[in-house]
């Protein structure tokens, strides 16, 4: 059953190819016919008419609205997943398109003398079924973005406002037709055509019951997105958005055509109008995130408010001037008078709006004085948990949110946290890098109005943690710094007193009784010749030692081989004395620093012989590499490898120090075929 199911889930989430194809197909063929009885009815005169006040035009603004849906439904189903939606708004689309082509069939049979075929359910679509248009523009809010109405009680209202909707629409459908005709009907054409006569009874106040039901269920899909935007999250909430910048935009261009007088531009606003809700429904399907919606919502609505101020400034300014002055005031003169208003008043009015708009719409101030802001917070700030706590209170401040955390890794296992405001009960994690590694964490609500990064939300949090991270590392750079230079002269001063004890205790002792002995035989060597020779024998072999132990401490200092056989020939020796014994290839190595050299036989003896010691091996090889301004040194073997919860021991950690000490890095893998891996890289700087 289970298998069933998903399969039944992964059909529904394809692409329906055919009926995405019967969509866009069925919309282009209307937008064409319409083009067609277009051209045909272009320049005839009118012969007939339908009735007072009834006119019919060419129907290509429709149509073409119509074409664009059934485009956008098109897409929709081409995602998959989006079925209902995409059903809906290539419905939506079919309907304005069929409008069209019977707007422009009806054109075309008032200019034809002889009856046109069909012209009576031409008619009646285009003056009585369209007005279900209302119907499906309502559905689309109420199944966005999930193609389902909410559960529980909105589910119920939404159901109860598309049967209001429906059943208005229909009964102006069936009502008979009580305009008064002028002049004469087409021939064939049938006003009343589907009209139910008994309905006639019913009087006048039924569809004004209707018409005030109407607009009263207008108010749920209002409340539907705003319960959904307000429960929504992440994607969810990005595709609302959408839906309420197409509404607040399509909102204002009917206000402005309502006011303003468009003249050749009236078609070309309607078009706009009727497509822009599609388009961002499309969009919110398709790729929420395309645009910073947030930002186009914030700046849409700024511009709106600051015109709508402009605008009631200016009324109230030419009313006063009109009222003081009376009709002395010219157009010329109120032209000027607006001009001069919106120059001073545009600037400082829409920086104010701007902010009132961004603190309650996205919860924040100007995005970039927050940056400058906390720049010259963490100067003064104390050093590292101080400048966390400032970038925790700026990201709170940029962003609106009531709980940051702050979280970075120090190194050697410390960890710096700060955090601002009170912690939800769900949270996200963001990660924080510094020169592409990751080097902490960011902690924001997972929920809540302004959870939601955009774009240009992720960039500007990029800008403040950076900082954090970069004042951080700084901090803990400069201690590691302080630390070493400490380590630095304690290592030099300890390795002066072993010196000094070696030479003091050791050497100093021992050539004090080989001076004493040769001494001795000097005193003997007249009268004791055989007491002198074994005297001076025993300085010899006194001086032998001697001579040991500086080759001790020499080979601490530097191991001699390194002189006498080089890097390469210094490691086959080493490898030849280990089992199994260690192959050493290397390509032609250039002059290499002292240190370098001396750390890279370090670390490759100290890998050869933990290979000899634990790894169980029957091969080892080491090779050597220089190649972009560093030494690579790789040994590898075929033994057991290393546990994945095995601790390093003190070879691998001396290893590392090794090539940390130097600016080199180091990385021991166990590949998945077996064996283990150290590559070391010690970076080729040369000596001062």
């Amino acid at each position: 059953m289970t298998e069933e199911v998903a399969a039944t889930r992964g059909r529904a989430a394809r692409p329906d190819v055919v009926v995405t194809a019967l969509v866009l197909s069925l919309g282009i063929a209307c937008l064409v016919a319409t083009v067609l009885v277009a051209v045909r009815t272009s320049g005839r005169p009118r012969l007939w008419t339908l009735g007072e006040g009834i006119t019919a035009g060419s129907g290509l603004g429709t149509a073409l609205s119509g074409a664009v849906m059934c485009v956008f439904a098109a897409v929709v189903l081409h995602r998959g997943g989006h079925r209902t939606v995409g059903l809906v708004l290539g419905a939506t689309g079919l309907f304005w398109a069929t409008d069209g082509l019977a707007d422009g069939w009806v054109s075309l049979g008032l200019v034809s003398p002889a009856p046109l075929p069909g012209m009576t359910f031409a008619g009646w679509y285009l003056l009585r079924f369209t007005s279900l248009l209302p119907a499906t523009l309502v559905l689309l809010p109420l199944v966005f973005p999930d193609g389902r109405f909410l559960p529980g009680w909105w589910g119920r209202a939404s159901r109860a406002c598309m049967a209001v909707m429906v059943g208005s629409a229909g009964l102006f459908v069936v009502l008979p037709d009580d305009t008064r005709v002028v002049g004469r009907l087409p021939p064939g054409y049938d006003r009343d055509w589907a009209v139910l006569g008994a309905l006639d009874r019913l009087g006048d106040p039924t569809p004004v019951v209707f018409r005030v039901l109407t607009v009263v269920a207008l108010a749920v899909p209002v409340g539907v997105v705003t319960h959904r935007y307000r429960h929504s999250t992440g994607r969810r909430r990005d595709q609302m958005r959408w839906l309420l910048w197409g509404a607040l935009v399509t909102a204002v261009a009917i206000l402005v055509t309502a006011v303003v007088p468009l003249g050749p531009l009236e078609d070309a606003v309607f078009f706009g109008i009727v497509t822009l809700l599609p388009a961002c429904l499309t969009i919110a399907v398709v790729d929420p995130r395309l645009v910073a919606i947030d930002e186009l919502l914030g700046r849409t609505a700024l511009l709106a408010l600051v015109g709508v101020v402009l605008v009631a400034v200016d009324l109230a300014t030419v009313a006063g001037l009109t009222a003081l002055l009376g009709d002395s005031l010219e157009e010329p003169q109120v032209v000027v008078v607006v001009l001069l208003l919106t120059v001073v008043l545009y600037g400082p009015l829409r920086q104010r709006v701007s902010q009132v708009v961004r603190r309650l719409m996205l919860g924040r101030g100007d995005r970039y004085d927050a940056v400058a802001g906390l720049a010259s917070t963490l100067e003064t700030a104390d050093e590292g948990a101080g400048q966390l706590a400032a970038v925790a209170r700026a990201v709170a401040d940029a962003f609106g949110v009531g709980f940051v955390a702050v979280e970075v890794e120090r190194g050697h296992g410390e960890r710096l946290v700060a955090t601002h405001g009170v912690r939800p009960a769900q949270t996200r994690t963001l990660p924080i890098s510094y020169r592409d590694t990751a080097v902490g964490h960011l902690v924001l609500p997972a929920r809540g109005v302004r959870s939601r990064l955009t774009r240009a939300d992720e960039q500007l949090l990029g800008d403040l943690v950076r900082q954090a991270a970069t004042a951080a590392r700084s901090s803990r750079l400069a201690e590691e710094l302080q630390d070493s230079r400490e380590r630095l002269v304690t290592a030099r001063e300890e390795e002066r007193r072993r010196i000094r004890r070696d030479l003091h205790d050791g050497l100093g002792p021992a050539l004090s009784g080989a001076v004493f002995q040769l001494e001795s035989a000097r005193l003997l060597v007249d009268r004791d010749p055989v007491a002198a020779k074994d005297q001076v024998a025993a300085a010899s072999g006194h001086l032998q030692e001697v001579v040991a132990d500086v080759r001790r401490l020499v080979h601490d200092l530097r191991p001699p081989a390194l002189d006498d056989l080089g890097l390469v020939g210094a490691l086959r020796q080493q490898g030849a004395r280990l089992d199994p014994p260690a192959t050493v290839l290397a390509e032609e190595l250039p002059p290499l620093p002292a240190a370098v050299e001396v750390a890279a036989f370090r670390v490759a003896s100290e890998a050869m012989t933990n290979v000899a010691r634990h790894a169980r091996a029957r091969t080892c090889t080491v090779r050597l590499a220089a190649t972009g301004g560093e030494l690579r040194v790789d040994v590898t073997d075929d033994g057991v490898g290393i546990a994945p919860d095995s601790q390093a021991g003190v070879g691998l950690v001396g290893l590392r120090e090794r090539a940390a000490e130097l600016g080199g890095t180091s990385e021991v893998t166990c590949p998945a075929a077996g064996g283990t891996v150290v590559t070391v890289r010690l970076p080729l700087r040369r000596d001062p």
